[in-house]
């Protein structure tokens, strides 16, 4: 099966700090709003005679707007100045009628911020916060809406610097958080914590100690369900899959993403290697088989993970990779929005031809580097299935193809107009956003990609 992908990089925005999190909001009606959090670390300097003070972590926390229009689709509409930011995670169901965000400071705490207002006036009120305790950064969040409708009162899991995971509780009626519970979960930093969207009763984590753990947050004993040392080093990424039951991804710093059956934890479905430590991983809202992960110092990689989840392969496709930002590589989110024909994608640079070797015919291409050009960058991948694929068309017949002809120069009979369209119905287009550390940017960028048959 052929897939071919295109990239377009909408915009580059400067942060000023160093970026690690960006957030799309999943609410219904405000899917074109985005969070960008960002971490300073700031050394302070003292006078002569003096101690030296103690290093201050600043942050500040951007909302913006995207707008379909072809210059300049986002908008800076807010910015707060807070402690550093080390995770953002936007509440899947609005809360009293308002989207609410999380967020995980420098400060220890974890804080919930309301947004109001209409698209493009709106702002992020303070709601309320939780202190986790001294001498602590908590370093992700996760909310427990699940697939089912909300229990009550919601929930938030956070894991911390000091190897702990505590589980918080939101009080609606009075808007306030409390943590319900907190324990030991990993020897070293526990990196994540996520619950599982199936059953939001169980709760994952992983830590710098390479252990990946499953809890059940009814029991008193925090005895974990499982325990899983199959990554080599820190596991920093857990996702639940939202559209597949039973389903789990994992990544770490040893460049591994691994695929699970929650059912059967002693062997994953599938290992692929990304060549870069696994920061975050975020799954497709509504095309199952797409994982976008942020791979630190390999930039971001988009994984076809069809065959690890169905076809019983131990490897998942490296479908595409964008490679714009010049430093690690932390924050990734795809977007709910639906970019419109308005930022029509360039299509300029020709189809890579892969080279068919000695045999002819033997033509196997499974990550064809971006041949980029400003601001596009476009590329393609060619996955066969067949061990002895058809021969490629020449020049003249693709261009043919491409243009609706009968390849006669005739005009495009009603078989040919029927190919095209189908061509377009199998088309997707997604919008990302990415940020990168040291060099303070976020990147929004547009995502197409077509197949020869209909989309997974």
């Amino acid at each position: 099966m052929a897939f071919k992908c295109k990239v377009q990089t909408l915009q580059v925005v400067d942060t000023e700090y160093h970026a690690d999190s960006v957030e799309w909001c999943p609410v219904e009606g405000w899917h074109n709003i985005l969070a960008c959090g960002t971490y300073q670390f700031k050394e302070t300097e003292s006078e002569a005679g003096q101690d030296s003070e103690a290093p201050v972590r600043l942050g500040r926390l951007y909302l913006y707007s995207f707008e379909d229009q072809i210059f300049t689709p986002l908008t800076e509409i807010q910015r707060t100045e807070t402690g550093a930011i080390l995770d953002l995670k936007w509440c899947p169901v609005p809360i009293s009628g308002h989207p609410v965000l999380s967020m995980a400071d420098a400060n220890g705490a974890v804080k919930l911020f309301r947004m109001t207002g209409s698209k493009k006036t709106c702002r992020l009120q303070p709601l309320c916060s939780v202190d986790l305790g001294d001498d602590c950064l908590p370093l992700s969040l996760d909310w427990s809406t699940g697939r089912e409708p909300c229990s009550q009162p919601l929930q938030l899991v956070s894991s911390d610097s000091k190897g702990r995971v505590s589980l918080l509780s939101m009080d609606e009626s009075s808007s306030s958080l409390h943590v319900l519970d907190q324990w030991e979960g990993h020897a070293f930093e526990a990196w994540i914590a996520a619950f599982d969207r199936w059953n939001t009763h169980v709760v994952y984590s992983g830590g710098d100690d390479a252990k990946l753990h499953g809890w059940d947050t009814r029991s008193s004993s925090r005895i974990p369900l499982f325990t899983s040392e199959r990554h080599l080093l820190g596991v920093c990424s857990i996702q639940s899959h939202p559209l597949r039951e039973n389903m789990l991804a994992t990544g770490s710093y040893d460049e591994h993403v691994l695929l699970w059956d929650t059912r059967k934890m002693q062997q994953p479905l599938a290992d692929t290697n990304v060549h870069g430590g696994v920061w975050r991983l975020k799954w497709h809202p509504s095309q199952a088989h797409w994982l976008l992960a942020a791979c630190v110092d390999n930039g971001f990689v988009i994984l076809n993970c069809r065959s690890g989840l169905e076809e019983n392969q131990d490897e998942c496709t490296i479908l595409s990779s964008y490679g714009l930002h010049n430093s690690l590589a932390y924050g990734a989110d795809w977007s709910r929005f639906l970019p419109s024909s308005s930022l029509e994608m360039s299509a300029t640079v020709p189809a890579v031809q892969a080279d068919q070797g000695a045999s002819g015919g033997d033509m196997k291409v499974q990550n064809l580097k971006m041949v980029y050009e400003s601001p596009t960058a476009t590329f393609y991948v060619v996955l066969e299935e067949e061990d002895h694929p058809p021969a490629s068309p020449s020049p003249a017949e693709g261009l043919a193809d491409l243009q609706g002809s009968s390849g006669d120069g005739k005009a495009p009979d009603a078989k040919a107009k029927g190919d095209v369209e189908a061509a377009k119905a199998e088309r997707e287009t997604s919008l990302l956003a990415t940020c990168s550390f040291f060099d303070n940017v976020l990147h929004v960028w547009k995502w197409e990609v077509s197949q020869s048959s209909p989309l997974d």
